[in-house]
């Protein structure tokens, strides 16, 4: 038997209703993010959960990154410029770093990581009707779930973008001055000539809105699942490749709106 083949009408539709659900969930997490009481409890437990625990694998990230870049910017400058060039990677290095790179890899490992765990652990809730005992005890799933991780994302992302920065600029500063001998005094110079502060405030700025992406993602697919065990798959795969593809797509609409300097 041939399968019949949905018509382009039918994903328009299914595009603008989710979009309307993501729309809603936004409003209603705002909306209860200034209302009292909040869930002190779970938004220390979450801020553990995405910060504490997501160092190993940021640390694991932003130090191979930063000696990649390191070992391709010193090859560029030494092979097209000359020998003694390479003391301008610094800047090139930090600038990459701090702007683009360590908020992508931050954003996309704890997508991976966090965001997996939010929609599987929603869902689980949501297939155990759990969610519906919380209804039926007049407490509101928005403010007692997606309020307290939206949050803690917000809050830690930038702070893991910071700690990202701090090691993958070290870790290009070793590749360079350590392993090539680059000389250390122009490196560092070079650095504090060229880098402004606004180039690492815009790259916490896209952190915080891609915390922002990956919560709601997690928590809405969360909300949404259904068909037991495989609809926790379903949703727990489905998180982890939206919140990755609109990180990438929110990163380049960030890098043109913001300035380039201040």
């Amino acid at each position: 038997m041939f399968r019949k083949v949905k018509s382009p009408l039918f994903y328009i539709n299914i595009f603008f209703e989710e979009m309307g659900e993501v729309g809603l969930l936004i409003f209603r997490t705002f909306k209860n993010l200034f209302k009292k009481p909040w869930e002190k409890g779970i938004f220390i437990q979450q801020l553990e959960e995405v910060g504490v625990r997501s160092l190993p694998v940021v640390l694991l990230t932003a130090a191979f990154g930063g000696l990649v870049f390191a070992l391709q910017t010193y090859v560029g400058f030494h092979r097209y410029i000359g020998p003694g060039s390479e003391t301008y990677g610094g800047p090139i290095i930090s600038l990459g770093l701090s702007k683009e790179l360590i908020p992508i890899l931050v954003g996309l490992m704890v997508a991976g990581r966090v965001g997996s765990a939010m929609a599987a652990e929603i869902g689980t809730m949501k297939i155990t009707e759990q969610i519906d005992a919380l209804f039926s005890l007049g407490a509101d799933p928005i403010r007692y779930l997606v309020v307290p991780r939206t949050l803690a994302c917000f809050i830690m992302l930038p702070c893991l973008t910071v700690f990202g920065d701090i090691v993958g600029i070290a870790a290009g500063f070793f590749y360079n001055v350590v392993l090539m001998g680059v000389n250390r005094v122009l490196y560092v110079r070079n650095i504090l000539l060229y880098m402004e502060l606004w180039d690492v405030f815009s790259g916490l700025i896209k952190a915080a809105v891609f915390g922002i992406i990956i919560a709601l993602i997690g928590c809405w697919q969360g909300l949404k699942t259904e068909g037991g065990a495989e609809g926790v798959g379903r949703a727990t795969t489905r998180t982890v490749v939206i919140a990755s593809v609109l990180i990438l797509i929110v990163n380049f609409l960030l890098s043109k709106a913001l300035p380039a300097n201040l």
